[in-house]
């Protein structure tokens, strides 16, 4: 997603937020709220499911509900609306891409807040995303940060290396070395961010409802997956069905 691109939905959001009740429909009005978090490796298709996803979900939504919005890069204008930030702090903000000790030294020197509240900041935007629902948050251990409320679902995307480079080689015009670096110092920055400011790893699966690989997922079966898990919201509930009189349930059986 561009960048202005996705600052325009994030306003287009926030307007439809903003009218009167009698004019959308809200949890208030019998809508369950709904959100989603899609964390992902560098190359594994993460904005292109999101998209698919948004437009899926917006398909199969309520009339007058406020539109299915991703926020990934444009999260960041919205922490620095939400928080009365400078502008120039959306360069400090992406996904720790800039190295440990890069930050520590603007931080002696001034040039913006400590690195633990930006994320806060940040924190605290996803979690009031999610609870307006029909958002769409991508990374920034926003699985984490949204754990406890029930009705956010939570995805992990995955892909092998070499084709993850090979998207990254396509989408960002890199050459073969180029796209394995960036590959590389996205992933490392990812999960960097995650067990510094999380203390989790990225890469455990217990964090997520369902892990999709996309080598073997198309990209448009895993945002279907998605949706339909969505909106049946059959993972809200967070427990398993009753077994019936004398069986024993598969996930209690020794395996």
């Amino acid at each position: 997603m561009r960048t202005q691109a996705g600052l325009e939905q994030c306003l287009s959001f926030i307007n439809c937020q903003l009218q009167p009740a009698g004019k959308r429909r809200s949890a208030r009005d019998g809508v369950e709220r709904r959100a989603v978090t899609i964390s992902r490796q560098s190359g594994a298709g993460g904005h292109s499911v999101a998209e698919r996803l948004a437009a899926y979900l917006d398909e199969h939504a309520p009339k007058a509900s406020c539109p299915w919005t991703i926020f990934d890069r444009n999260l960041v204008e919205k922490v620095l609306e939400d928080h009365h930030l400078p502008k120039h702090l959306a360069r400090f903000m992406p996904e720790d891409r800039i190295s440990e000790m890069a930050d520590t030294m603007d931080e002696l020197f001034g040039l913006h807040p400590p690195s633990w509240t930006l994320v806060r900041n940040t924190a605290d935007t996803i979690l009031h995303l999610a609870q307006l629902g029909n958002v769409i948050l991508i990374g920034r251990g926003a699985n984490i940060i949204t754990r406890r409320l029930d009705f956010v679902f939570h995805v992990r995307l995955v892909r092998s290396f070499d084709r993850r480079v090979a998207n990254i080689q396509r989408s960002e015009g890199l050459s073969l070395k180029a796209a394995r670096d960036f590959v590389r110092r996205e992933d490392r920055g990812r999960k960097r961010y995650v067990k510094k400011y999380f203390l989790k790893d990225v890469n455990d699966p217990l964090l997520y409802h369902v892990v999709i690989n996309t080598d073997l997922v198309p990209e448009w079966e895993a945002a279907l997956m998605i949706g339909e898990a969505v909106v049946r919201q059959e993972f809200a509930a967070g427990k398993p069905e009753a077994p019936s009189a004398g069986k024993t349930p598969a996930s209690n059986r020794a395996d």
